[in-house]
């Protein structure tokens, strides 16, 4: 008899310990967070802040892991394919909305569950201190009076501040080839080639064009977003200073594979948007020139959609979708 109750006993509390590690509470392990570009960028800042900021709010690991490859393509996939547990979450960017376009894979912003946009660094049109072009009226002018003379850079062909400046262009009634487009690797030549007087207009972000426009040697004219920057709020919208509602820029956002339960979603949702507004996370992202922004899951699925239509226009424009 105290046999049988001893071995019921124990079968009742392996059974209890199973269903509790069944349903334990997530999360009870470390969280992989993936970030699709190199260490050392803006990317790779943003996600090991937030990654840190997530750990003291849900008291497990956030291991940062860089996934950097085929322009975007091989992070992407990593946060894509990962199990829909909550173990494997990632930072996606502006480059998803972009690379099914371009035939370089076919994931979408659908291909996830979002759950918080973070940051978005708008484009800003920038010139050398030395250019004649005092304001984007000058500026906007010039260009439609001498199409094809003006050269502007910032990154490869079909790169995001290629189709900022294209989807301004467009807006403005005038077509993309009216300014030239240098390819480059990367925002930080094109400003030394601006300096340098190699092209005439830097369409890039004004954290990356920080260090020109700060020594004097690089004038922003005009931020293509709604309202000015924080970082210069003296620099006018484009809405302000020609009438253009065009709005473009990088941005990074939190999300998971697609199928992520629920409670995940809730407990991430509550957690990101305490870490967006915390002192420690704004503090860090002003140090740095990047720009605060937030949505919540459901409305940065929306902000994305937007996103993915407009650069399938813009590529269409320039022949470069696929």
């Amino acid at each position: 008899m105290k046999r049988r109750i001893l071995l019921h006993t124990l079968a009742a509390l392996a059974a209890a310990t199973s269903l509790g590690v069944a349903h334990a509470a997530w999360p009870d392990r470390p969280i992989t967070l993936v970030v699709p570009w190199a260490a050392g960028g803006g990317t790779d800042a943003t996600a090991r802040i937030v990654g840190a900021l997530m750990e003291k709010e849900l008291g497990q690991p956030v291991n940062v892991v860089n996934r950097a490859g085929g322009n975007g393509v091989v992070g992407h996939h990593a946060i894509a394919s990962a199990p829909p547990d909550g173990y494997t979450l990632g930072m996606l960017t502006v480059e998803i909305s972009m690379m099914h376009h371009q035939g370089l894979t076919q994931l979408t912003p659908r291909s996830y569950t979002p759950l918080a946009l973070m940051n978005v660094d708008p484009a800003a049109i920038t010139v050398s201190a030395t250019s004649p072009y005092k304001t984007m009226e000058d500026l906007v002018k010039a260009i439609r009076a001498n199409p094809g003379k003006l050269k502007a850079s910032g990154t490869g062909q079909g790169g995001i501040w290629h189709l900022a400046l294209a989807g301004m262009l467009r807006d403005l009634k005038m077509e993309p080839s009216a300014v030239p487009f240098v390819p480059s690797n990367g925002a930080a030549p094109a400003m030394l080639d601006l300096a340098a007087g190699g092209i005439d207009i830097a369409p890039v972000a004004l954290p990356e064009a920080r260090s020109l426009i700060d020594a004097g040697k690089a004038r922003p004219l005009a931020v293509m977003a709604a309202a000015p920057a924080a970082l210069y709020p003296q620099v006018p919208t484009l809405k302000s200073a020609i009438g253009s509602d065009w709005t473009m820029g990088v941005w990074r956002g939190i999300a998971g594979p697609k199928g992520l339960p629920a409670d995940v979603q809730a407990r991430m949702s509550a957690v990101l948007k305490k870490i967006n507004e915390g002192k420690e996370f704004r503090d860090f992202m002003a140090n740095r020139g990047f720009g605060v922004a937030y949505a919540d899951g459901p409305a940065f699925g929306t902000f994305m959609d937007k996103g993915d239509a407009d650069m399938g226009q813009i590529l269409q424009s320039l022949g470069m979708a696929k």
